[in-house]
Parts: C-alpha cells; structure tokens; sequence
C-alpha cells in the first residue's frame, strides 16, 4: 500500500480562534495502540523511474478528490466507475492524487483491505449538542496505487436496513452526514501537510466543501491556492433535509448571509449545488437536467465552467483541457 505523508501531530490543530470550526473539536485518544504508518513512495507510484521526494513534490500536479462515490468500493453507478477512471487518469498523466469519501456500510472493509490511521482518528466532531468520533480508515486503489481515505463514523455511515440504497439517501439526518463528511474531510486533509493544487467536488454528500474550506477553514494555508472545481451530477437526495440544518451550519462557523437561503421552504439539492457553485473557482455541468435557476447563475457569472455536453464527451478531452487550464 501507498503511504501517507507524517501527519502533524494532533495536539497541535486544538481550539484555534481564528477557525470557528477548529474550537469545537475535541480530541480523544485512539481506541488501541495501533499505528499505521504512509509515505509517498519515492517514484510516485505509477513509474519505474526513480524520484526524489523534492523532485516528486515539485514536478506533480496535486489533485484532491472529495467524492461520495467511488468504484470499486460501491458499485452501481456510472457516477462511481467515471471518478475510478478519472482519478486514474490524471494519475497517469504524472498528477498525484488522494481521494477521500465516506465509509458506507456497503463498503467490504476486508475485501479492499481498509486499515484505520490512529494517528489521524480521534477527533470528536460536535453535531446537534452531541460529539461524533472521526475515524480515518485507508486503503490504496489499485493498480494506480491511489490513496483513498474513507471518513468513519458508526451512526452515520453503517449500514441501515431502511436504507433505499448504498448511500443511505432516504435518511432522515442526511444533513448531519453531509456535515460530519465534510468536516472530517477537511480536518483530515489538513493534517497531511500535503497542500493539493486543485480540490474536485462531486456528489450532494460533497456539497459543502467548497463553503467549508473557503468560510470555516479560511485561515488554513493547506488550501490558501487550491483551485475548487464543483461538480454538478445527477445525485441527489430521497428524504427532505432537517429545517434547522442552516441553524447547525452556523453552528460551524458559516454566517447568516451564506445559510439564509436554505430558510425558505424545503432544501432540495438545487440549494445546496448554489451554495457550492458560490464557493468554487470552477464548475463543471454533468448532469442533461440542470436547473433553469444554476444555469442562469453559470451564464451570468465570470466563473469557468463546462456544459454537459463537452464534460461528458466520450473522448473526455474538453475535460481535460478544462481541468488544465485552471
């Protein structure tokens, strides 16, 4: 398996006036005394010439996926095969990529050999007046050998019988799981020092990382230049999301003026894509039923942003020149 690089130590990401999201985070020891430790291989995993870590750093592209979807850990979608092979793709092309997305319960733990990183576990995220523990499994995709991270936490991601499908989109504290999934992501990632040149969000259950890294975690330099490119699919959403769910975003550190619009009747996932749409520096349409409202929002704004039609071109390189030209 790929490495991870040393994270910083967790005593040093304690309450921090100046993230209102960090103060709430309370930090707990590991469960066992296990360590698992990652570092970059030396040729970048995907080449037979040697490479120094300097020379690794210098001359790769760092690509940061957040995602809900992920083949092969879920199948079933074309939506987890396309970040499969898009990952792997720009892995090839000499990026460095990490993937992070949620532990599912319908995720083999043992079949795509997940570890958990003690190191990285232990943080309790604050949700509703109520701490969650973070855990932080890992494993490598193969035959890339890209790092994926899977961000763990038992009341929201084990699996449910009355779930309607592997992501538990009909459930009732679906806001909830967004919250603690970007959070961790974020409170994760940081802690790699490992600063990705460009962040690519994808599924409704990624859709507040943008708002996140840009509002709560302003004053981290991980992501200072990092480019977010915000994908709109065609994921969405079953059960109608908690009303108070802007009041527990505040909670988190976002202002009244970024939730307000979530105050008006139900929080569809048309909200939520605007809320990311704001936040991102680029946006990319793969979805043929874009909302008449988004879509007005993409032609009057000064944002980049590829149509359905040229993103899902079967040659795919309208995608790639688009990402390449961020």
């Amino acid at each position: 398996m790929q490495d991870e690089m040393r994270p910083v130590p967790t005593t040093a990401f304690r309450s921090s006036p100046t993230h209102p999201g960090f103060r709430k985070c309370r930090h707990t020891t590991g469960a066992s005394g296990r360590q698992y430790t990652h570092s970059l291989t030396k040729n970048g995993g995907n080449t037979g010439t040697p490479m120094t870590k300097t020379q690794n750093m210098a001359d790769k592209k760092r690509i940061l996926f957040i995602s809900q979807e992920l083949s092969p850990y879920l199948t079933g979608t074309s939506r987890a095969k396309e970040t499969k092979e898009l990952a792997e793709k720009f892995q090839r092309n000499k990026s460095e990529v990490r993937i992070f997305l949620p532990r599912y319960g319908a995720v083999n733990e043992r079949r795509n050999q997940l570890h958990e990183v003690i190191r990285l576990s232990g943080v309790n995220i604050p949700i509703s007046d109520a701490d969650h523990p973070l855990i932080i499994k890992v494993a490598s995709l193969q035959p890339q050998r890209i790092q994926v991270y899977f961000i763990d936490n038992d009341d929201y991601f084990d699996r449910s019988e009355e779930d309607a499908d592997n992501l538990g989109s009909n459930r009732a504290n679906n806001d909830e799981r967004m919250i603690f999934f970007v959070h961790g992501t974020i409170e994760t990632a940081r802690k790699l020092r490992w600063d990705p040149d460009l962040i690519r969000v994808s599924g409704w259950m990624s859709a507040l990382a943008p708002v996140y890294i840009r509002k709560v975690f302003s004053d981290e330099p991980s992501f200072k230049k990092s480019k977010i490119v915000y994908v709109i699919d065609d994921s969405s959403f079953a059960a109608p999301l908690d009303p108070k769910f802007p009041d527990k975003l505040k909670a988190e550190g976002i202002r009244e003026h970024e939730v307000k619009p979530m105050r008006a009747g139900d929080i569809d996932v048309n909200r939520l894509h605007a809320i990311g749409i704001k936040h991102a520096d680029a946006v990319i349409v793969e979805t043929p039923d874009l909302a008449p409202e988004l879509l007005e929002t993409l032609q009057k704004g000064k944002k980049p942003w590829l149509p359905y039609e040229k993103a899902t071109e079967e040659s795919g390189e309208a995608l790639m020149e688009f990402y390449n030209s961020l």
